[in-house]
Formats: C-alpha cells, structure tokens, sequence
C-alpha cells in the first residue's frame, strides 16, 4: 500500500516524478475563476470567490513551474525522456494556456484590486506567453514526426493540446487590446492575436479529422483516455472566443488606425464564425459525452488526465456567454449559465480526486522514467 505524499521515504521523488500534465490542473482552475464571475446570482460574492481562486492558481502555477523545473535541473537525463514519450510531450502545452488564464484574471480581478499599473505585467507576460506558445506549437510536433513512434489506433485528441496553445493566447491578446491606450500597439497586438489564431486554428481541424477516422477505424478510446475525448472542445470554444473577443476589439483599432472599411465586415465575420464553431463544438461535446458513457465501469480510474473535463469545457462555456451578450440573446446565455454551473461542480469533483490522488502519492509517477526503468529491468532479466 503506498504511503501518502508527505510521508515518503525518498521526498525527492516528487521532484523525480514531477510531470507537465500537473499544469492542465493551472488551466481548469484558471478557466473556472474566470467563468465564475461572469454568474449573474451574488456577484459581489462570486467576484470575491473568482479572485480567490485567481490568486490560487498563481500559486499552482509558481509550485509547478519549480518543481519542473528542478526536475530539469537535478534529473535532466531522465526529464528529457519526454522527448521520445508518445503521449507525455503532448501536456508541454499546457504550461503557456495555464499561464494565460493567470494574465486574462489579472486583467478581470488585478486591475480593480491593485490599479492600472498591472496593466504594463499583463503585457509582458502576454507576450512572453505567445513565444512560449509558438514554441511549443512547432517543437512538439517536430518531435512527433523525428522523435516519437506513433500509430493511428493510438492517437487521441491530446494531440491536440500543443496545437491550441497559440490560439488560447490569441484569446488572451483579445481582451488585452481592449486595455490598450495606444492606436498603433492595438493593431499590432489585434495582427499578432489573429495570426496565433491562425498557427492553431487549421492545425486543430486537421487533428479532429483525423480523429474523427480513427474513431471510426478503430472504435473508441480505451477506456483511460475516455476522457481526453473532451479535449476537442478546446480548439473550437477557444477558436470561437478568440474571434468573437478580436472581432469586438477590431473595430475601433481599425477605426482608430484609419482603416474604417474593414471593421464591419470583420465584426460581421467573427459572428458568423463563431455561430458556426458554437454549433460544431455542441457536435464534439455530444460524442465526448456518448464516448465516455461508453467506456465508464468499476476500472475508470482517476488520474490527472480527468482536468481535461474543465477547461475545453470552460472555454466553451465563455464562448457562448460571449456571443450570447454580442447578439443580446438570452437563449444563449441562460444555456451558458447552466454550462457555468456544470462546470464548478465537475472542477469541484476533480479538485477533490486529485487532492487525493497527490495525499496517497498516487499521482506523483512519471510515465517516461517508469517505462525506462522498466525497459533496463527487462534487459537485466
């Protein structure tokens, strides 16, 4: 029977053990202090609830990003495993999204709390998170194709996790410009918003498809990974709030920087763009939902990869609350306030499960080292 967490023989093991896949729990938390305080019951008290939990996943995100980065620094030879993982490489991404629901609560709670001035640090870490983003875009897949071995009946929509990292922060770039004084810095972050939207958006649906005939070649996902069939929200609700939030923003940058002809019809477009991913998203969440049904029995065990459920789900939810208050549609709304609620509770159920897990130390291996360690057992035997 293992031991809890604190009372490990070998302490240093956390560190050892200490994967990316910790930074998709940054994610679901940042995404829920966000969604909160759109709630219209007790506003003042969910205000309250969303900057707690904005400050404690600042808190998550510095505690992950030590640890990964000690195990980097004592154990670089068993960190760069990961390289070579089929899977594990894969939740790189989410470190730059983790971050960028820290710099989208640092504009909704930060500037009421601490003043204007925190303004200058979301900017910074704006772009400092859209280089990461970029980064781990094209690194990931580099060594998917050069690196990895992979096969189609073994893909699953974790795929998808690197890919959508710029797109998320495009997302971020949108509400960003609205705080943004200066004409021309507007347009440049509005330019560079759109083209992360771009770097992940297409790449996105060329994964789904592929998803899509793997799914229905070699029937569903085991059932471990039932519940990474979520993830295909990701791309869409992000691709969707990432039009409608630049889309809003395009047109007064583009009437402040004298290019009045294109603020309409690119408003006008983000709309119907988003109309249309809104109804493609309601698609994905309907076969995740039957997937896991499917796979769910007295063997489905948790694991980290349960956070999977929270984010693609919030961004979802915020999407259509956006769009809902751009068309002044209730019908809308009330239906992402119903998602809102879903969403606490499954964050809850999750937290939970994996305060738990990380108690009894049952969250804290590394696949990498596990099957290394494994593969010179076998050599030795």
């Amino acid at each position: 029977m293992k031991k809890p967490f604190y009372m490990l023989d070998h302490k240093i093991n956390l560190v050892r053990h200490f994967t990316p896949n910790w930074f998709t729990a940054t994610m679901g938390t940042g995404v829920v202090s966000l969604v909160i305080s759109e709630l219209p019951l007790f506003q003042q008290q969910m205000f309250v609830l969303g900057y707690l939990l904005w400050l404690f996943n600042i808190l998550l995100f510095v505690t992950f990003s030590v640890l990964y980065t000690l195990r980097w620094f004592f154990f670089y030879h068993e960190a760069k495993l990961i390289l070579k993982h089929s899977s594990m490489l894969f939740f790189l991404g989410a470190i730059p999204m983790g971050l960028a629901t820290i710099i989208n609560g640092t504009l909704k709670y930060g500037i009421i709390l601490f003043g204007d001035q925190v303004i200058v640090f979301a900017h910074t870490l704006w772009y400092i998170d859209a280089v990461i983003a970029v980064f781990v875009a094209i690194f990931v897949p580099a060594m998917m194709f050069t690196q990895q071995k992979h096969e189609l009946h073994g893909m699953t929509a974790i795929w998808l996790l690197p890919i959508v990292t710029a797109e998320v922060c495009a997302s971020s770039g949108g509400i960003l410009i609205g705080f943004t004084q200066d004409p021309l810095t507007a347009l440049t972050l509005l330019i560079i918003s759109y083209i992360l939207w771009g770097i992940s958006i297409l790449p996105a649906f060329s994964i789904l498809t592929i998803l899509f005939l793997r799914m229905a070649l070699h029937k569903l996902p085991d059932q471990q990974m039932a519940i990474s069939s979520c993830l295909a929200l990701g791309p869409i609700g992000t691709g969707a709030l990432a039009l409608l939030l630049l889309g809003k923003q395009s047109s007064h940058v583009f009437i402040l920087n004298h290019l009045n002809s294109m603020s309409d019809t690119i408003y006008a477009v983000s709309i119907l763009g988003s109309l249309v991913l809104i109804g493609f998203g309601f698609w994905w969440l309907a076969i995740a939902i039957f997937t896991i049904y499917k796979q769910i029995g007295h063997q489905f065990k948790f694991n980290l990869g349960w956070w999977g459920l929270t984010f693609p789900f919030g961004v979802y939810t915020l999407a259509i609350l956006e769009l809902g208050k751009q068309l002044h549609f209730s019908g809308l709304i009330y239906i992402g306030y119903s998602f809102a609620y879903i969403l606490i509770t499954l964050w809850i159920f999750v937290f939970l499960k994996t305060l738990f897990g990380a108690y009894k130390g049952i969250l804290f291996l590394s696949p990498c080292l596990i099957l290394e360690l494994n593969k010179k057992n076998n050599r030795v035997g």
